[in-house]
């Protein structure tokens, strides 16, 4: 559908707007999680309501009340367990457990139950599931809840996994999730999340598994993911001074990946650069420049080069964080390497 953009919104705005739009589309729609309602609710408050971490769910419970936006006890386990539960009785639900390093208390729930029932019952089953991460480092949010494991569930079967850039992306990405009968675990990066974007009023939807160019260019493909696609768009800026055309594409989705918009630029410019913010052992970097080996080789023109995090925690030190992440001088810094 056509849609024209009229206003800037912020990534979690635009994100609490996609959940609004979709719980007044179809009942069925229900949030649950965490503090998505807070302290508001008790005797009938509808004041205050805390939203979740970041504020994304704050509006919905004085719209639609306390049997369609429920707080949850302090249990993933419990509740997305109860989420897979009522997913698979014909409810959407879309639960918000707050940071993606939370996910491994349920990862049971998600891994051998939600993941795989629709293949266990010969399609029988269906878990329309959308599952809110916040993920990434950049707050000194320290070890624990700076992760990103979009890797990790990539690698499950059955689980599609969302990571937009923009505000735009998000709300167009998150309305198609909650309507796909697929699990999907979608991942915010928590420093894009103030990041404001032209985000059309209307509901819209943007089909799962479609890159992004964000940027044409003739003499090196960069793929980022979530918060390093801004990073390759300026590292791509300060490599067009030195007279180097970088094209720089958005996956939007890793489950399902558009291979062939990668393919497609590879072949363009011969010359490929992954950068990703998750440690470099089995991460999306690897696999995409595994995939890129394997079925482009002779497209290339120089080795894939990977400009990840290292292979550690994150660092709870601002000094120490910044240096963590990959940097827009690293990734020109590897570009000039691969030329």
């Amino acid at each position: 559908m056509a849609v024209t953009a009229t206003r800037q919104l912020s990534m979690v705005d635009a994100v609490g707007e996609a959940m609004r739009q979709a719980m007044e589309a179809d009942p069925t729609v229900i949030v649950m999680g965490e503090d998505v309602v807070g302290g508001a609710g008790r005797g009938g408050e509808k004041e205050n309501v805390m939203g979740g971490s970041f504020g994304a769910t704050k509006s919905l419970y004085p719209l639609f009340g306390p049997e369609r936006v429920r707080d949850t006890p302090i249990s993933e386990a419990g509740f997305v367990g109860a989420g897979v539960g009522a997913a698979a009785a014909g409810l959407r639900p879309v639960l918000d457990v707050m940071w993606a390093d939370f996910t491994g208390l349920a990862f049971d729930q998600i891994y051998n139950q939600a993941a795989k029932m629709a293949y266990m019952f010969g399609g029988q089953a269906r878990v329309p599931l959308t599952i809110r991460v916040a993920m990434g480092s950049g707050l000194s949010a320290a070890a624990q809840h700076s992760g990103t494991l979009y890797s990790i569930y990539t690698h499950l079967p059955g689980v599609k996994v969302v990571v937009p850039s923009t505000a735009y992306d998000a709300k167009g990405l998150l309305l198609e999730a909650i309507f796909d009968d697929s699990p999907v675990l979608f991942f915010e990066h928590l420093k894009l999340y103030v990041a404001r974007d032209e985000v059309p009023e209307e509901p819209y939807r943007i089909p799962l598994g479609e890159a992004r160019v964000r940027r044409e260019g003739s003499h090196v493909t960069i793929v980022g993911v979530a918060a390093t696609v801004g990073r390759a768009l300026e590292a791509a800026d300060a490599l067009a001074a030195d007279g180097v055309s970088a094209e720089v594409i958005d996956p939007r989705t890793l489950s399902p990946l558009d291979e062939d918009a990668i393919l497609e630029s590879v072949a363009k410019t011969g010359v490929l650069v992954i950068t990703d913010e998750s440690p470099p052992r089995c991460s999306i970097a690897a696999d995409i420049a595994a995939m890129v080996s394997e079925k482009g080789f002779d497209l290339l023109d120089a080795p894939v080069r990977r400009v990840t995090s290292p292979h550690a925690p994150v660092p709870f030190s601002p000094p120490l964080e910044q240096a963590y992440a990959p940097s827009a001088e690293a990734i020109a810094a590897a570009v000039r390497a691969s030329l």
